[in-house]
């Protein structure tokens, strides 16, 4: 198994992020759903300057990207959207696709749950069909029902990609089977080949071994079912807003951010993070996790 992590946690230039990932002993990045953002060339050469390898991207289901949008036309432009993360992705030469279908933080359906499956069904058949085209692989993330009330469980994304076809495949989270799942290591067994992307968090979202995982079970059951994907680092660093604060936001000089990706990470429970603490965090999950690969 190989180390990669996402950079949708704190908002910097790329070159800041990869050139940290490549310091601390990482081996790829699974890069933020933002094709508009990123000059394609420009990063391939950072990743090839850094020896890193982009291992995929993730949609960001910020408000306007639904595929069970009651507007026809949001769900539209979401199909768009998902293309465009594809294009992305291949021109970075990446090989995965992380899906969620709805809105971070729309707890609530706007539609039937029969019309909300087609929907999602339909659309899911499309982006999938065209990451064929890409040699794209796509998988569908399941999250805590904080997030969504959509998709919680690994039973759910493997129906959902029995129903898609086009090898829609399943991505695992700690964090979240923790939450919703009966039995978690049960959960990453019957997922089984079918396991795309597994991502790493520990109990309280925090960097692997922060928490009350035992990490070393975890990667002796990906290891059961022969996962050989990247373990993706996926951690959100708590903001305290009490007197008993311990770690504030802090905007720096290097941060580049909308007021919809604060707004993204805020929903999470961060905020903006100072490098000196990212640093320590992005090295203690690699850390903690090379101890039991």
């Amino acid at each position: 198994m190989k180390f990669a992590m996402h950079n949708w946690m704190r908002p910097e230039p790329i070159e800041t992020t990869l050139e940290r990932l490549h310091r601390l002993g990482y081996d790829g990045i699974e890069i933020s759903g933002e094709p508009a953002r990123y000059d394609t060339k420009a990063v391939r050469k950072l990743l090839d300057q850094y020896k890193l390898e982009c291992w995929g991207g993730v949609t960001m289901m910020t408000p306007g990207r639904d595929l069970v949008h009651e507007d026809s036309y949001v769900r539209a432009g979401t199909i768009v959207y998902m293309k465009d993360c594809i294009k992305m992705i291949s021109e970075l030469q990446g090989t995965i696709f992380c899906l969620v279908p709805s809105t971070i933080g729309k707890t609530k359906p706007l539609a039937s749950p029969s019309e909300e499956w087609k929907w999602m069904v339909q659309g899911l058949k499309e982006v999938t069909d065209f990451a064929l085209k890409y040699r794209i692989r796509c998988g569908v993330e399941p999250l805590n029902r904080f997030e969504t009330y959509l998709i919680n469980r690994h039973d759910q994304a493997l129906r959902l990609a029995q129903e898609v076809g086009n090898d829609l495949r399943v991505v695992l989270d700690a964090f979240h089977i923790n939450i919703e799942e009966t039995d978690p290591m049960q959960a990453i067994r019957n997922v089984g080949s079918l396991l795309m992307d597994f991502h790493v968090a520990d109990n309280n979202r925090k960097p692997a071994g922060q928490g009350t995982f035992d990490w070393k079970i975890i990667l002796n059951t990906l290891k059961d079912v022969g996962y050989k994907g990247c373990l993706t680092t996926e951690f959100v660093l708590t903001i305290d807003r009490t007197p008993l604060a311990v770690r504030t936001e802090q905007p720096e000089a290097d941060m580049s951010f909308t007021e919809s990706d604060l707004k993204f990470i805020q929903v999470h429970g961060s905020g903006l993070i100072p490098a000196v603490d990212y640093d320590r965090a992005v090295a203690d999950s690699i850390t903690h996790l090379k101890k039991f690969v």
